[in-house]
This record gives C-alpha cells, structure tokens and sequence, in this order.
C-alpha cells in the first residue's frame, strides 16, 4: 500500500496489514523482513495443524514451532474447552512483529528511530510503541454496519501491547451470543484467546437463537461437534444484560489471573467494560 507506506501480506486464510512508523529505508528493510518470514507461516502451522486442533491438555506435547507455541501458551492453564487455534491470529501477528523488532533491534541504532510498529491479522493486533508514542484503537460493535463505537490510547507506558476481538458475527466461530469482545492484554496471542472464552461465555438460552454442531457449519473446525451460534434474534434488555453479566464474570476472572488488562463486551446496543482496577 504504498501511498499508506503500509504493507499488505496474503496467503490462504491469513490477511495482514503492518506498518513502521520511521525512516523509508528503515521501513523497507524491516517490510522485506516481514515478507520473508510471513513466507514460511502458513507451511509451519499446517504441519502442526493435529495437535493445534485439539483442546487444550497439559498431557499433549508441547508443539515446535514459534508460533504454535505462542499459540498453545495462549491456551495453556484453560479450564474451559479451548484450542489453541483460538490464539492462531494473534500468535501470527506477535510473530510477524517481533521479527521486526528482533531485526530492527540487529541493526545499530535502528530501533531509536522507529517511533512505534503493529501488525494488523483480521482485527487481531500486536504493536510495538517506542517512549513518547501511543496507539489509538477504535472499535467497532458490527461489520455489517461498521461505525466506531469506543475508542482507546494506549500509551508506551500501558503494559498492554495486543488485542483481539472475537463475536459470532466474526469470520471465526462462536459458542456465545456477543456481537464483539475486545480484548487488550500484554500481547495479541492472549488477547485472543481471551477474547473467544469471554465471547462464548456472553450466552444465554433462548429458543430464538439458532445453533448448529461447528463441523456442520465449516467442515475443517476445531470446535468439532460443540454448538455454534450462526443466528441471534433481537432479545428483550434484560436477556441481553444477563448475557452480558456472564461474560463480564469470565472477564473478571482472567483479569484477577493476571491473563487480560480490559475487556469491551457489546451486544445488541448494550455494553459493559471490565477494567483492571
């Protein structure tokens, strides 16, 4: 994207926007460097793919590669279901970015001169701020009628440097109800991963929501049989405020665990956000 000085990077399911903030041919240097190693992901997760499908166990081997282990770290301790593939878009982005730190940080004096970085995998985001820099993040509640609904600055002193948003109106599948869960957390692996257990847990029963076994909805998904939601009817207030008093329990529980620094819980106008007081 060169009027944005952005870099766009495609292969198979992964779609991901980065930029450097510093000098053109710092910036350039550190896109090749991106390029090279976004080069190899796809082939590294796909011969880990097996054991990345399935739940979180601390009696399955510890996979090889960096990023599946960025992505079973993110799961590790998860006593609800979960796998790993939940992490897999922000453990993509962690590792897309700290390949440009790490070569940034090879290179005498280079990384003074970079005012801050991120990396952009479908709304999961990891970035680097360097002293004096932030980063703002807007969110919006609904792609289907995308508007900004909150927004947040982060400063380089926040110990936040991911987030993720997860939602059954998302490209990934969900066992809850919530239109969005954004999540802010030390880095975008957790962040997801986060964001997916707090997002299954804004759910409530109801005879209008419409769910079916995951496998029939996308043949390859890691979720198997469990029920995802695929149609949420307009629910009274007070349904939608239960649903949202359930998430923001999970939420609560993985901020006290040290796991998440905040969480943005929306569904259907109604929002709630958990905070690390």
């Amino acid at each position: 994207m060169p009027e944005e000085n952005r870099l766009y990077l495609h292969h198979g399911p992964i779609d991901i926007i980065a930029h450097v903030d510093g000098p053109e041919e710092i910036r350039s240097d550190l896109y090749e460097c991106a390029k090279k190693r976004f080069s190899t992901v796809l082939e590294e997760l796909v011969s880990e793919l097996d054991l990345l499908k399935l739940p979180w166990s601390e009696v399955h081997p510890e996979p090889q590669g960096r990023i599946a282990r960025k992505m079973f770290n993110a799961v590790r301790g998860s006593r609800a279901f979960i796998t790993p593939m939940a992490a897999v878009a922000g453990a993509v982005a962690e590792e897309i970015l700290e390949t440009m730190v790490n070569h940034a940080k090879s290179e005498v004096s280079c990384l003074k001169k970079i005012r801050r970085m991120y990396v952009n995998n479908g709304g999961d985001i990891s970035f680097w701020l360097n002293y004096g820099s932030a980063f703002t993040i807007g969110v919006v509640d609904n792609p289907q009628r995308p508007e900004l609904n909150t927004k947040v600055c982060l400063p380089y002193e926040s110990p936040v440097r991911g987030l993720a948003t997860s939602g059954w109106r998302g490209r990934s599948q969900s066992l809850g109800i919530a239109d969005a869960v954004t999540v802010l957390a030390s880095s975008s692996a957790c962040a997801d991963a986060a964001a997916t257990l707090i997002a299954n847990n804004v759910n409530i029963e109801h005879p209008g929501i419409i769910r079916k076994p995951a496998c029939d909805v996308k043949d390859d998904s890691d979720l198997g049989m469990h029920q995802v939601t695929v149609k949420v009817p307009f629910l009274p207030e007070k349904e939608v405020s239960l649903a949202l008093r359930n998430g923001a329990e999970s939420a609560k529980a993985l901020i006290r665990k040290n796991k998440i620094q905040s969480a943005y819980l929306s569904m259907q106008k109604q929002t709630l956000v958990i905070e690390n007081t």
